[in-house]
Formats: structure tokens, C-alpha cells, sequence
């Protein structure tokens, strides 16, 4: 029998995580809305226009996501991005909507904080623990390293090679 991969069963596990958090938000009002936006739109309220070189930084994501991100938001009418100091430069602004949402947004981010610690200690470790962990092993050594050095154990053959190619 075939079981999922960890890739697979972890994506599931997030995507009801966060289906499960667009449903509390939903419930406060807020629709049209992506769970990933909350980080945004509080990081702009708490430290005011903001260029999307730093968003990617906070969201730990690369520019072009962060780009994606803010442009769907423009798209719904959460932010406003206009030329900074230097043309080169976006900033990213909050527009009336979004601070309307800001209480519920602020509401679902504290229950959702307060639900995972408490996910937390249901569990015989720390998941936050965990994911720190398994980000810091990852940075030591990407995943692709770790393939290439498992299939060296496989039996000899040109996938197996491939597999052991890392440049």
C-alpha cells in the first residue's frame, strides 16, 4: 500500500489549519479574504507604509511572492501601492477597508494564537518547537541534499543517479 508523502500530509494538515481560520474570519464578516493577508495588513497598521522588499523579509518569502501577495490584495481593495522616495521602490499602504477589518483581523489573529498554543500543549511536544527545528535542520541542509545522500542507498540505476545529482 501507498502511504501520502510528508509533503502531502503536511500540506493537508495546513490546509484545513488554514480553511479552518478563513471560516473564523468569515464568521466575524471578513470574506474575500486569504488567511495569509493578516500578516500584511498588521505589519503595515504597526509599522505604516512598507516597501515589498521588507514584506518578504517579515513574511519570509521571496520578493516575487510577496509581490503576488500585495497584488491580490490591491485586487480587493485592502492596499494601495504607490511609487516610495526612490521610483524604484513600492510602498505598501492600508486603505480604509482594511483598517475597517483591522478589529476582527486582530480578534481571529489572538484566538488563532491562543488555539495553537493551546494545539500546543495537547500534544506530547511543541509544534512551534518543532517547525523551528525542522527550518533551522533544513537551512543546515536543504532537502534536496538529503534526497541525493538517501538514494544512495537505492539500487544502482540511472535514476538513482539523477536522484544523487545535486549542482
Amino acid at each position: 500500500m501507498i502511504h501520502p508523502g510528508l509533503d502531502t500530509r503536511l500540506r493537508s494538515l495546513l490546509e484545513a489549519m488554514d480553511a479552518d481560520v478563513a471560516l473564523a474570519l468569515a464568521d466575524l464578516g471578513v470574506r474575500d479574504y486569504r488567511t495569509r493577508y493578516s500578516v500584511v495588513v498588521r505589519f503595515v497598521d504597526e509599522h505604516g507604509p512598507s516597501s515589498i522588499r521588507r514584506l518578504a523579509g517579515r513574511l519570509q518569502v521571496t520578493h516575487s511572492a510577496a509581490s503576488q501577495t500585495v497584488a491580490e490584495m490591491e485586487r480587493r481593495g485592502l492596499v494601495q501601492v504607490r511609487a516610495g522616495d526612490d521610483a524604484r521602490e513600492r510602498l505598501v499602504r492600508l486603505t480604509a477597508k482594511a483598517r475597517r477589518l483591522l478589529p476582527a483581523i486582530n480578534a481571529e489573529w489572538d484566538a488563532t494564537a491562543a488555539a495553537a498554543a493551546a494545539l500546543d500543549a495537547e500534544l506530547p511536544y511543541s509544534l512551534s518547537a518543532l517547525i523551528d527545528e525542522l527550518a533551522a535542520a533544513l537551512e543546515l541542509r536543504r532537502f534536496r541534499d538529503r534526497i541525493a545522500q538517501a538514494a544512495a542507498s537505492l539500487p544502482a540505476s540511472t535514476h538513482r543517479d539523477a536522484l544523487m545529482r545535486t549542482e
